[in-house]
């Protein structure tokens, strides 16, 4: 991503949002928008955000799953057959 290529300001949003919109769709890289010299939001495409919002959903996946060993511990797979069948009467 070329961030230097893509730091507009609103104005030029406003001005070129079809020109954008297709850009977004084309290529996919986001646009931070600028307003008095400031950064205040990042235009990008749809499935860019979902992909985005996919990704963080696994890491905070992963996350969880840190924390719940952390908390737990974990079992082995020959102890957790063991007591599986012995739970099931097998």
């Amino acid at each position: 991503m070329s961030l230097a290529t893509h730091i507009k300001p609103i104005s030029y949003l406003k001005a070129n949002a079809a020109k954008i919109a297709s850009e977004l769709k084309d290529d996919g890289e986001a646009y931070i928008i600028t307003q008095n010299g400031e950064a205040v939001m990042v235009v990008q495409s749809v499935a860019e955000y979902e992909q985005t919002q996919n990704t963080l959903a696994m890491l905070k996946m992963i996350a969880q799953s840190e924390n719940s060993i952390a908390q737990q511990g974990t079992v082995n797979a020959k102890g957790f057959m063991k007591e599986l069948r012995k739970r099931r009467g097998l």
